[in-house]
């Protein structure tokens, strides 16, 4: 099991956003987290990944007990996120912000040849590879937040988001990208508003309504759940 989170509950004040999740993520799977806005999927995303601190429970990495960790350091450990709202740097040319995330990595040859596989899996970035990143359309942007993701070498990506505010033919290809990434030997924990799209495409899933997980499966079978497709899937 790379990733486990053990009964985590995270608090914004008085205000319980998790309350006590259980999930898992095995080496070699896409796992899909869906759910409407404000049910607590981009918190889950920053328990991960260290931005947000634990109220109680337990995050386990590749059998390391990641709880307390510093975020820099899950970085290290092989854990990185493309954050939502993507958050790149708009003044930075798109070599920078790829550069920007092999921050922590010293093998300039290892890293030369990531930049390579980014450049050959996202033609459009090396197209437009000294503009500013605050000049690329939505979804270019949101394939320099994948590739900067990428340039870490993660061996858990975690994918928050990638189809928000983009048009139909490039969600298409972001999805294709996604499963692109796993087959090349990333594991990847995606969270996603668009659950046909997410369903499709994910080993296993998880529903969270309301800081709970309130359904798991194979990602086919919740696609094909009935309760899934009213409430998800814009199907009674």
């Amino acid at each position: 099991m790379m990733l486990e989170l053990d009964d985590v509950t995270v608090s914004y004040g008085r205000i319980e956003a998790l309350h006590g999740i259980n999930l898992t993520v095995n080496e070699g799977e896409i796992v899909a987290l869906i759910g409407a806005n404000g049910a607590g999927k981009t918190t889950t995303m920053r328990a991960i990944s260290g931005t947000r601190s634990l109220s109680s429970g337990r995050i386990t990495f590749n059998g390391e007990d990641i709880t307390k960790l510093r975020a820099d350091l899950r970085v290290i450990r092989g854990l990185c996120q493309s954050p939502e709202g993507r958050q790149i740097f708009p003044g930075m040319t798109v070599l920078e912000n790829l550069d920007m995330g092999a921050y922590t990595r010293k093998d300039s040859r290892g890293i030369a040849e990531d930049l390579e596989k980014v450049l050959t899996m996202f033609p459009r970035l090396r197209e437009r590879r000294k503009q500013p990143g605050g000049t690329l359309s939505g979804g270019e942007q949101q394939m320099l937040a994948v590739g900067r993701a990428l340039m870490s070498r993660p061996k858990l990506l975690l994918l928050d988001e990638p189809s928000m505010g983009l048009a139909p033919m490039i969600i298409q290809q972001i999805f294709d990208i996604i499963v692109e990434i796993n087959q090349a030997g990333t594991t990847v924990l995606l969270v996603e508003q668009n659950a046909q799209q997410a369903l499709s495409r994910a080993h296993r899933a998880y529903v969270l309504e309301t800081g709970r997980i309130v359904k798991e499966g194979t990602g086919q079978d919740l696609l094909h759940d009935p309760a899934v497709k009213e409430a998800y899937l814009g199907v009674a």
